[in-house]
């Protein structure tokens, strides 16, 4: 096959290459709800063709690689007191995967246990590309399911309007459920 990037030959769908010149992440900040930190990985614009592959048969393969690259790293360098979880946001099987998921799975180290499954939406209804104002007149209606953990990691793939970070973090604050913080792949607030 060929780097979707270089279009060299490569047993990978990326080139290691390309993953070296091109996928080193960088570590963005903001804050949501006044105190709660949402680190980023990669400006939206720079890996904005990759992300979009999301819904699509190599999306799994691209999400791999960017997983790999930048939370995967982030989890075998993290260190807490004690394991903390993380939960992936809407990880749902869509496209025959969930994007979420493959993120949430590379935190796993001795200091991050992934949880899946337990946060849920019920509207399904795409936010790509619409406006704040469609955002805020369909919220994701999360649902909580149950688990022991006081504490966990929040994962997303991209912060836009902070909307869907948002939502999530107010259902796991209503039952006592402290945010340490929230992890996305790219934030679209950076140029």
């Amino acid at each position: 096959m060929r780097c979707l990037m270089c279009e060299n030959l490569s047993f990978l769908h990326i080139c290691k290459k390309c993953q070296n010149n091109f996928l080193a992440p960088s570590i963005y900040r903001r804050k949501i709800l006044g105190n709660i930190e949402v680190i980023s990985f990669y400006k939206y614009s720079d890996i904005k063709e990759l992300l979009h592959t999301k819904h699509t048969d190599v999306g799994y393969y691209i999400y791999s690689i960017l997983a790999k690259n930048s939370i995967a790293k982030f989890a075998s360098a993290f260190e807490y007191p004690y394991k903390v979880v993380s939960i992936g946001v809407d990880d749902s099987a869509r496209s025959g995967y969930s994007h979420t998921a493959i993120l949430n799975k590379a935190l796993k180290s001795n200091s991050i246990e992934p949880l899946f499954g337990k946060l849920r939406a019920k509207n399904r209804v795409s936010y790509s590309g619409k406006t704040k104002e469609f955002r805020l007149l369909n919220p994701r209606d999360f649902v909580l399911k149950e688990f022991k953990q006081k504490s966990v990691i929040l994962v997303d793939d991209i912060i836009t309007t902070n909307l869907t970070l948002t939502q999530a973090v107010a259902v796991l604050q209503k039952e006592k459920i402290e945010v340490l913080f929230c992890l996305t792949l790219a934030d679209a607030s950076l140029n």
